[in-house]
């Protein structure tokens, strides 16, 4: 499909989440290029983040092209003059720059404004999303809003993702290499892979006794970041199998490569991938504990279970998000494996370590329905048509 007419869009993204909003914007630029011809200005204010999941960036260029988008560093002030195109959106309500604001009005033919919102699986999405508000003089905004729904704006999905998948993973060779290929060792075809990508939670540390305990070695693969700080304590106690030697007073000294074992419960120490090869992680692993967003979709494209920690807002309004997600999840689910899906997540989510030990025990039970419902779930969600497909549609009708 050719997006015609709509040949130069700009997306604009400020990194708060540190991989979250740059990681959705990125695959949405990519896949906007990629599979619609559309010329995309991706405009970033952390390239220095950026480059964790684009290795190939480099943070000191003011502008650098890779597969069809253009990466511009976004500062005050803009360092090259902003050419209108198309369309322009705007990333989770960041602040467009003064420059952008002070042009759009003086335009004889401004672009196709539209904000771009965080996924949700809340049911009042679907009567806000595509509506549109004046924003300036004379110039409307129109909100596009991320959904499970027909009436929202669709999830990201590359059109060949799910085949790519399914190829994928029915060769278990794919896993073992790709694993190899990130440093891991010590892997065996019989272990149970968990990857870990969350934030602090008090849930990890009980997670991590019951799992040394388990009848099956446990394979934790977890980056550098929040997660690793949040059980560092407690590798202090386990064995170091390899790497170079820790300083637990320094997390500098972590390092991808590094493993730690006590028990059945081996840790290992990820690089930072890019998000191909994130993808490909999440499709080897026996178990995602994903957070944000852009981790959190890939996890239930990656068709297999899941945990979802959610960004935790003030007031308790993500367990509000979290509880609108997992009805949607669940719907088909049996209801005992779905109580005790939810009550993990939840517990996970409160940082109730018991509980989350507890609903861990009770999984045993519910995981061949829950890898069931895991498989189903991907073409569930799409609901026929992807985040891009919808947007391209709305800016064409606008």
């Amino acid at each position: 499909m050719q997006a015609d007419n709509l040949r130069h869009w700009d997306i604009f993204c400020t990194v708060v989440d540190n991989y979250g909003d740059i990681g959705v914007t990125w695959r949405l630029a990519r896949q906007l290029a990629g599979e619609y011809g559309i010329e995309v200005r991706l405009w970033v204010d952390d390239l220095n983040s950026f480059a964790h999941i684009l290795p190939e960036l480099n943070p000191a260029l003011v502008s650098q092209h890779f597969g069809g988008v253009e990466v511009i560093h976004w500062r005050a002030p803009l360092p090259q003059i902003w050419q209108p195109g198309e369309v322009l959106i705007e990333a989770f309500a960041c602040d467009l720059p003064s420059e952008v604001l002070t042009s759009l009005p003086e335009l004889a033919k401004a672009p196709k404004w539209i904000n771009l919102d965080y996924l949700s699986a809340e049911s009042w999405i679907d009567d806000c999303h595509g509506l549109s508000s004046p924003a300036l003089k004379g110039v409307k905004k129109t909100f596009f809003f991320p959904g499970f729904t027909p009436k929202s704006g669709g999830l990201i999905c590359e059109q060949s993702l799910f085949s790519e998948r399914d190829a994928w993973q029915a060769t278990p060779e794919h896993a073992m290499a790709h694993l190899a290929k990130m440093g891991l060792s010590d892997i065996g075809t019989d272990d149970y892979l968990i990857s870990l990508f969350s934030y602090e939670t008090q849930a990890l540390p009980a997670l991590l006794e019951l799992w040394q305990q388990s009848e099956r070695r446990v394979q934790l693969l977890v980056p550098k970041g929040r997660s690793l700080s949040c059980i560092a304590p407690l590798l202090e106690q386990f064995n170091q199998d390899s790497g170079p030697k820790v300083d637990w007073q320094n997390p500098a000294s972590w390092q991808a490569g590094q493993s730690f074992s006590r028990g059945a419960l081996k840790v290992q120490v990820l690089p930072m991938t890019d998000q191909n090869g994130y993808d490909r992680l999440l499709w080897s692993c026996d178990f995602n504990i994903v957070r944000g967003e852009d981790s959190f979709l890939r996890a239930q494209w990656a068709a297999k279970p899941f945990i979802w920690h959610i960004y935790q807002q003030e007031e308790q309004a993500h367990l509000l998000k979290l509880d609108a997600f997992m009805a949607r999840y669940c719907d088909n689910l049996p209801p005992l494996a779905a109580q005790i899906w939810q009550t993990l997540n939840t517990a996970f989510n409160c940082g109730q370590g018991a509980q989350a030990s507890q609903s861990w025990l009770a999984l045993n039970s519910a995981m061949p329905t829950l890898m069931q419902h895991a498989k189903k779930w991907p073409a569930e969600a799409i609901n026929e048509a992807d985040l891009a497909n919808r947007l391209v549609l709305m800016a064409k009708t606008r």
